[in-house]
């Protein structure tokens, strides 16, 4: 039986509805095969492409920044396999509304329909109760959960609705994705920008495409911005994709995993001893509204654990730059905070100090009751000086070099060795003094074998 052609009517109902619609949306893929990027997910022989096509994809999560295709894989998903495909906020629904979508599903199954997809957008927003609520459904199979998430689900979702899914990690586009999605746009005379006959000058498409960071939605953005400003046949020059684009803003979440890792690629190039990139993630996180007082603390717990006694002044240098911004504010205070990063990553490093500490808590953990030696007790009372308490006890600076060898240590941790100084910087002299202290050491006590020695044939 012929389809009917839809009316003059309905036809430009269609059209000013695809009009209204922006042009991210009207421009999302219909088949996989219109899929730009994602390669590592569905290319010929992927897992994810494998599962689509045999029709099982199962409960799944894609995490992955904004506009690289999470929400319209998901669609795709339900179309390949013939599925019903049902959305849900994770903002404005709850509970009730899972339960009503899974008894909607089960009772098509039950009457021999299609499955269902459910689909979570920002599945990191339902708290546990409704992330609890899917776990039945998922399990026996009434419905094929999939999830997306700009956040890393290992913190976001609980453990166990993640051992029933399988997380799909989705990168941000390249720029030769972005460029073929704005080339199909503005040849797409049904969907896209085609009927305007718009041009774009290559370096405002290259300047598109880079500048989107790897978010289709917002180059899809920028590029309907500049053809509503110029329309039909009008030219889109660099200044005029510039003007679109307003302020490009940095993909930076305070509170999120994106500080973390910046946080860390920061700290990370200051122990590697690279200013260059020390300074970029500086001024990315400084550039995305990071508190400057979080890098200082960063700063100075590295000054402390990489830097530490290659060069004692770099915990100075840090306090003091913070002690800097504090007086002076943004963006002056910026300067100090860029001296500081330059000083820390061209210093010397070591991390004896941290090595030490760490030896010695253990050490305090297995010998909590060890006793302190009698002669470096404190003898306040007649009694402890009876008892022997500080008997035996050399002053140091009674020696013309302030050494005077002794034993510090409990006997049963004697001679042992918590902090071994590295061989750079100020450390070269902390070795030095420590190994004339050894020799003095080792004199001294042949010293007294010599003594004991001499004692014993004049006893014989």
């Amino acid at each position: 039986m012929p389809r009917k052609r839809p009316s003059n009517r309905q036809s430009s109902l269609f059209a000013r509805e695809r009009e209204t619609r922006p042009l991210a949306a009207r421009m999302r893929p219909a088949t996989l095969d219109e899929f730009v990027g994602q390669e590592h997910l569905l290319g010929a022989g992927r897992p994810l492409r494998d599962a689509i096509e045999r029709g099982a994809p199962g409960s799944m999560i894609f995490w992955g920044p904004p506009g690289s295709g999470k929400t319209t894989l998901a669609n795709l998903v339900a179309t390949s396999t013939a599925r019903i495909f049902v959305p849900f906020s994770a903002v404005t629904e709850g509970v009730p509304r899972i339960r009503e979508i899974v008894g909607e599903a089960r009772d098509r199954l039950e009457s021999g329909g299609e499955q269902t997809i459910l689909f979570i957008d920002e599945i990191h927003r339902l708290n546990k109760a409704q992330q609890d609520s899917l776990l039945p459904p998922a399990e026996d199979g009434t419905i094929t959960l999939i999830g997306a998430t700009t956040e890393n689900p290992s913190f976001e979702v609980i453990g166990a609705l993640l051992s029933r899914t399988r997380v799909f990690v989705l990168q941000p586009l390249s720029p030769d994705d972005i460029e073929r999605l704005l080339s199909r746009a503005l040849t797409d005379a049904e969907r896209g920008l085609g009927s305007s006959r718009l041009i774009v000058e290559p370096d405002a498409l290259s300047l598109m495409a880079v500048e989107a960071d790897g978010d289709a939605r917002r180059a899809l953005t920028v590029l309907e911005a500049a053809a509503a400003h110029l329309g039909a046949e009008g030219t889109v020059t660099v200044e005029i994709a510039r003007e679109a684009m307003q302020k490009r803003f940095a993909r930076y979440d305070k509170a999120g995993e994106e500080h973390f890792n910046l946080l860390s690629a920061y700290h990370k190039s200051l122990r590697g001893s690279d200013p260059q990139g020390a300074l970029y993630w500086m001024a990315r996180m400084l550039d995305g509204g990071e508190d400057p007082m979080t890098l200082f603390r960063r700063a100075i717990a590295m000054a402390a654990e990489d830097v530490g006694l290659a060069d004692p002044n770099a915990l100075l240098v840090a306090v003091a730059a913070r002690d800097a911004f504090h007086m002076l504010g943004a963006p002056e205070g910026y300067l100090p905070l860029a001296e500081m990063t330059i000083y820390l990553a061209t210093a010397p490093k070591s991390n004896s100090a941290k090595v030490a500490l760490d030896a010695a808590l253990d050490a305090a953990r297995n010998s909590p009751a060890a006793p302190v030696p009698l002669h470096i007790r404190n003898a306040p009372t007649p009694l402890m000086k009876e008892l022997g308490y500080h008997k035996g006890y050399q002053y140091a600076h009674n020696s013309l070099d302030a050494y005077l060898p002794q034993e510090y240590l409990p006997d049963q941790l004697r001679g042992t060795e918590f902090y071994r100084p590295g061989g750079f910087g100020h450390e070269k002299k902390i070795a030095e003094r420590l190994e004339w202290w050894a020799k003095l050491r080792s004199g001294d006590e042949k010293r007294e074998r010599e003594r004991k020695n001499v004692s014993r044939e004049t006893e014989d």
